[in-house]
């Protein structure tokens, strides 16, 4: 079993084609196959360096490797003359001056369900010869078999009068010269697909078995855009999202395991992947789900392999304590320091907490109380702070966030932080005393 991921570096790699390089390798792992990786890189003008930089820096950062390139497809353009100067020569391709327009005419005269033929005129574009009687099936694991009859299909161009090859005959030559066995992509490619097999019958080559993978729509059932948030793996990456959960997530969407399980790890995809489960109907991408499937794998990390992690995001270090008392909040790692960023930097200003929480004579007494029983507290733990604090809270007969919340507001200047036990215990007696007393 031989596969290909095969993207055009026109700019970021988009979450449905994260999914499409995903479903190739789990197949691959899966049956102990071989991963190719092309680039198919003919859109001279689109197609640029940082653009291919953008797709291998998203595969990587998905942990998806590959056993063979990347092999960029204008690497290969002598092969693919030479496969042109083949056909022409075997009769199965001629040149053609004709123009739209002359399609458009051909179609007006033998009916526009009729497939434009043409005369080899010796120069102009080069066309593919296909037979007026017949059918070319396209047998796909996913959507059956579709037969297409060929008096219903043009002569396809396969390549420009300067002999510059399309791309359906090099996407055929190259799928034919690297042995891929199946073909998995997405469903905006389907209607390419009879005319590359067009090609390898020409050529004497096998079908290879395809899997067109159904679209990803945003959870309004509309095409996936950036109006639904995040659109490419990059942009989930910034937002904080781990490698792992990502392909936890985008493998759910159109594949689902055999006892409706959720949470699969990498190692659990690989031995359940197969392609004839993938679903024929639209997935839905719902960044809500990701974050809540994303959280769950932050809170079942080790706490050292989490600050490993949100020091890379934020660029700080010495957070591994903000971390620990962190972790059981945290859906994404930029949630972190708006979280706790103030137990490092000190407290912000919030004119609306400050003027709910410190300004009036009440909020100032209530703060000295819980000042003066934090300052006697021994050991100085999250346990016995737990204690003392709700003393406090007993002592003046208020609620508990009347009573904690003067503290987060004194300690962070806002009303969002971890849990003010921990917090306090972690700032220290000095620190904490320093905080509220400047406050105060």
């Amino acid at each position: 079993m031989r596969l290909r991921f095969a993207p055009s570096p026109t700019g970021a790699l988009h979450i449905g084609g994260a999914r499409t390089a995903l479903y190739n390798w789990l197949a691959a792992r899966h049956d102990g196959g071989a991963r190719v990786l092309r680039i198919e890189d003919t859109d001279l003008e689109r197609s640029t360096p940082e653009n291919v930089e953008q797709i291998l820096d998203a595969l990587r950062w998905l942990e998806l490797d590959f056993d063979e390139g990347p092999i960029f497809q204008t690497s290969r353009q002598e092969r693919h003359v030479e496969t042109i100067e083949r056909l022409l020569a075997d009769g199965h391709a001629y040149r053609s001056t004709a123009t739209g327009e002359d399609v458009k005419a051909y179609k007006e005269r033998h009916g526009h369900d009729r497939g434009f033929r043409g005369e080899d005129e010796g120069e102009g574009a080069v066309r593919l010869r296909v037979p007026d009687e017949g059918a070319t099936v396209v047998r796909d694991l996913i959507r059956g078999e579709t037969p297409f009859r060929h008096v219903h299909l043009d002569d396809p161009v396969i390549a420009r009068a300067d002999g510059t090859p399309l791309y359906n005959l090099a996407v055929a030559v190259d799928d034919l010269d690297a042995g891929i066995t199946h073909v998995v992509r997405g469903d905006d490619h389907y209607s390419n697909t009879p005319k590359q097999l067009l090609v390898l019958e020409a050529l004497g080559a096998p079908q290879p078995v395809y899997a067109h993978l159904p679209l990803l729509h945003g959870p309004d059932g509309k095409k996936l855009s950036k109006r639904h948030g995040a659109a490419s793996v990059q942009e989930l990456r910034d937002a904080g999202y781990l490698p792992e959960a990502v392909r936890n997530y985008l493998a759910l969407l159109g594949w689902g395991a055999a006892d409706d399980e959720t949470i699969l790890s990498t190692d659990e995809l690989v031995r359940q992947f197969s392609l004839e489960r993938v679903s024929k109907n639209p997935a839905r991408f719902d960044e809500k789900k990701l974050r809540w499937m994303n959280g769950l794998y932050i809170r079942a990390l080790d706490v050292d392999d989490l600050t490993r992690r949100v020091e890379a995001f934020t660029g700080r270090t010495g957070l591994r304590g903000a971390v620990a008392i962190s972790q059981e909040k945290l859906a994404t790692l930029a949630d972190f320091w708006p979280l706790a960023g103030t137990i490092i930097d000190g407290p912000v200003d919030d004119p609306k907490a400050r003027e709910k929480w410190l300004a009036s004579d009440a909020r100032r007494a209530t703060l000295r109380a819980a000042r003066d029983a934090i300052a006697a507290t021994d050991p100085f733990d999250v346990e016995h702070l737990d204690v003392a604090l709700r003393a406090v809270v007993d002592a003046l007969d208020a609620k508990p966030g009347q009573v904690f919340q003067p503290i987060r507001v004194a300690l962070t200047g806002t009303t969002i932080s971890p849990g003010i036990f921990e917090t306090v215990a972690l700032l220290g007696r000095d620190e904490t005393l320093r905080r509220i007393d400047a406050a105060l």
